[in-house]
């Protein structure tokens, strides 16, 4: 346990976890890792952003505060009591390079990384979370939470009481492509996970003013590889139809994985490889 938990303790305390090859691994029997070395970033409870996510998506969406309150609801604590911590777990450079070579039907390795390794961004969510409460400052890991789930927004239709790449937005760690993924230093290829903590930690600063600005068409640029990538035809370039995206999940990615793993697992990412946003932040 640590005398005191900052954001460098709490980085430390992932990177433990993912340097345990018993618990960073792509699937049973597999000694591959399942994410490379992560990011951080921290936003304050009281981020008038999340106010205005909250108004934009819908009443139903999540503030830091609501999603607290949600595991711990006797609470007396205020928003500008809480810190947001986001990590960004990257695809491992196998991973990409899997996947970059499909064109209509998954990598197993990414399939493997969606599954297993959401297991994994479990595992932290509700290692950290605990760590952190245990510590004396209690914290909720939202996607963890019962009361989460999916909800519809009278504006972009299929959408969750609390997204994790929001989070990642408001915390510093990057911008939206056209695609709706976020773009992070490390590129688009990663999973995003989150805890809301009432602890006070310095916020890490947002380099960008734009919510696309690390989005090369969405800049001005002449980029439509993601639009191409895209299988089933729901990139264009109005933005994501996600009725059309999810649609394609279910009807043939989904029975494709099945079959080759087994597991049925929401498995599709071809917007986020072979782009020139897949591993870093294009210049």
């Amino acid at each position: 346990m640590y005398d005191t938990f900052g954001a460098r303790e709490i980085l430390e305390e992932i990177r433990s976890l993912l340097a345990d090859p018993e618990i960073n691994r792509l699937g049973p029997g597999i000694e591959e890792p399942a994410w490379d070395s992560p990011l951080l970033g921290v936003s304050r409870g009281d981020d008038p952003l999340y106010a205005e996510f909250q108004e934009t998506i819908g009443p139903f969406y999540w503030t830091p505060l609501e999603a607290f309150r949600a595991g711990f609801p006797e609470t007396g604590v205020a928003a500008s009591d809480l810190a947001v911590v986001v990590w960004a777990l990257p695809q491992t450079a196998a991973t990409r390079r899997d996947h970059r070579a499909c064109t209509t039907l998954p990598s197993r390795r990414w399939s493997l990384a969606r599954h297993y390794g959401e297991a994994v961004n479990d595992r932290i969510r509700d290692s950290l979370a605990r760590a952190l409460t245990d510590a004396g400052y209690p914290a909720v890991a939202p996607a963890r939470l019962p009361a989460f789930g999916r909800e519809t927004s009278e504006r972009f239709g299929i959408a969750s009481r609390w997204s994790e790449r929001h989070a990642a937005y408001a915390s510093g760690l990057g911008t939206f492509g056209l695609c709706d993924g976020l773009i992070t230093e490390r590129g688009k290829a990663v999973r995003f996970g989150s805890v809301v903590a009432a602890i006070d930690l310095p916020v890490t600063p947002r380099p960008y003013s734009d919510r696309t600005a690390y989005c090369l068409r969405l800049s001005g640029k002449e980029c439509d590889v993601c639009i191409r990538r895209c299988p089933a035809g729901a990139i264009t370039a109005e933005g994501h139809d996600k009725e059309r995206c999810f649609a394609y999940i279910r009807e043939t990615t989904m029975p494709f994985v099945e079959d080759e793993l087994g597991i049925p697992v929401a498995s599709c990412g071809f917007c986020q490889t072979g782009v020139p946003c897949e591993s870093r932040r294009p210049r």
